[in-house]
């Protein structure tokens, strides 16, 4: 009986010792791919790079296609009558102002154009323009809000179109 138990003891440890050396060897050949994965991608993104390939034609293709986003995509830019407003506080200032909306669309141009909506667009802007002063404007940072404060002063009265920017081509404060 105790041959037996010997005997069971030396098939465990040989079961044992044989299943240890298949992990080994398993874990070892994994441990190996993931290396050679490793280092592959380190060598294509290095030195095994290399530039694409562009010929003549699909460069002309490519300058095509820009061209014709270019031409979908151009701004609408309405130019408004030039403003003369006073300024708000003391010295008592005036400013003289041109703005120019730059619309998403052309449908949006054309509801900034309309006659009603060109009257409530300018009428706002005077309206901000009366709210601020002198040393509101001075700095850039004044100018950049009060660009933003136009914009969305115009699109919370439009329903279609969309005011992308809002720039100024003659801006004078006496």
């Amino acid at each position: 009986m105790a041959e037996k138990a010997s005997a069971d003891e030396k098939d465990g440890k040989k079961k044992s010792l044989n299943m240890g050396l298949i992990m080994t060897i398993a874990f070892a050949v994994l441990n190996l791919a993931v290396m050679g994965g490793g280092a592959y991608l380190v060598y294509a993104s290095t030195i095994g790079w290399h530039p694409p390939k562009v010929t003549e034609t699909d460069l002309r293709t490519e300058e095509e296609k820009q061209a014709e986003a270019g031409r979908d995509l151009a701004p609408y830019i309405y130019t408004m009558d030039k403003f003369t407003v006073n300024l708000d506080g003391e010295p008592k200032r005036s400013i003289r102002i041109e703005v120019n909306l730059e619309m998403l669309s052309q449908n949006g141009f054309e509801e900034v154009i309309n006659t009603r909506n060109r009257a409530r667009t300018r009428d706002r802007i005077v309206r901000i323009l009366n709210g601020q002063t002198f040393y509101e404007l001075e700095s850039i940072q004044g100018k950049l809000f009060l660009k933003n404060k136009i914009a969305s002063e115009i699109n919370s009265m439009l329903n279609d179109g969309v005011v992308k920017d809002v720039f100024f081509s003659d801006f004078v404060v006496q």
